[in-house]
């Protein structure tokens, strides 16, 4: 307990540093700003989930001290327990039942990767959701408060007096379409974030030697098919008017992006045996970081991957691999 206590308080200090970094306003602070969750995470996967709450608990109590309580709060929410409980998810196990003759089968079955990938779009979600408030506690006043915060951050002063009329109006339909794309956009960064820390996470864990999981197959992963249905309701209720509009909104994309991921999976799946895999794959993600908007392809194809079992019939077509007559 010794150990994991010290583990958790320097996991802790490491994030809070982290977060903090974003104060000097350089370009590598909101890197490592983003990565504040990393340490929590390596404290949870190397040692318990009680390192990982150590940590987190350490860490929004330095930012608390410096920064003030709404901070702590703010890192504890959005940062400091979806990092302990996406940990705490990964070292889940259960027994297996054994089955005659089957010597090489693992005695325990590891939380599912497809089911991290969800939660972690949850936790995204709910991190967005959680802000809300501070904006506004209806639609039109969240509008209005996120506006008026993007204008001071801004200092586009659209209503200032003195502004030309068409400069106005240029700076607030940029505002106006902000505040429409940056709850979405939130969640789905929230999600992102909360993947690659935890990717990152378990990697370095790994290469320690203090990962007690196996590393999951993650090309494998699956979804449930409630998973789809989420994001279709999401989707129709994010037309609505109003607050539930905007939730609505922040629940889709952020179950958008998990989607997009599992169609990443099906891409690493099916092209397995193919010479131009690095190819393909290297395309794939360089027309992400470059384009953005193929995400939503792979959304789809996620989507279609958890309705119709796209891999299972890929691999049924495929057959099974050809014996070498020597």
């Amino acid at each position: 307990m010794m150990q994991t206590g010290l583990i958790g308080i320097g996991a802790g200090a490491a994030a809070a540093l982290l977060f903090a970094s974003v104060t000097s306003g350089s370009w590598l602070s909101v890197i490592l700003f983003y990565l504040a969750p990393l340490p929590i995470m390596i404290a949870g996967l190397g040692w318990t989930h009680w390192a990982s709450l150590t940590a987190a608990i350490v860490a929004a109590g330095a930012i608390g001290l410096i920064f003030g309580g709404a901070f702590f709060l703010a890192f504890l929410a959005g940062a400091g327990i979806p990092a302990w409980w996406l940990t705490y998810l990964s070292l889940l196990a259960r027994p297996l039942t054994a089955t005659a003759g089957a010597s090489d089968q693992p005695s325990l079955e590891w939380y599912p990767p497809g089911r991290l990938v969800l939660w972690a779009a949850a936790l995204a979600a709910l991190v967005v959701l959680f802000a809300i408030p501070n904006f506004g506690l209806d639609a039109e006043s969240f509008r209005t408060g996120l506006a008026s915060a993007l204008n001071r951050m801004l200092q586009l002063d659209a209503g200032r007096d003195g502004v030309p009329a068409a400069d106005a109006e240029r700076a607030k339909r940029f505002i106006d379409f902000f505040v429409t794309v940056i709850p979405p956009a939130a969640a789905v960064l929230a999600t992102v974030t909360s993947l690659v820390n935890l990717w990152l996470a378990g990697r370095i864990v790994r290469f320690s030697g203090r990962l007690t999981r196996p590393w999951p197959e993650i090309a494998a992963m699956v979804f449930p098919p409630t998973a789809a249905i989420a994001l279709g309701v999401a989707t129709v209720l994010s037309f609505v008017d109003g607050l539930v509009g905007i939730v609505a909104g922040v629940v889709a994309a952020s179950l958008c992006m998990a989607h997009a991921v599992l169609g990443l999976a099906v891409v690493h799946d099916v092209t397995r045996s193919l010479n131009s895999r690095p190819f393909i794959i290297g395309g794939v993600y360089a027309s992400l970081a470059v384009l953005g908007w193929p995400v939503l392809i792979f959304a789809v194809l996620g989507l279609v991957e958890t309705l119709f079992g796209l891999r299972a019939r890929i691999a049924s077509k495929r057959g099974p691999p050809a014996s070498t007559i020597t």
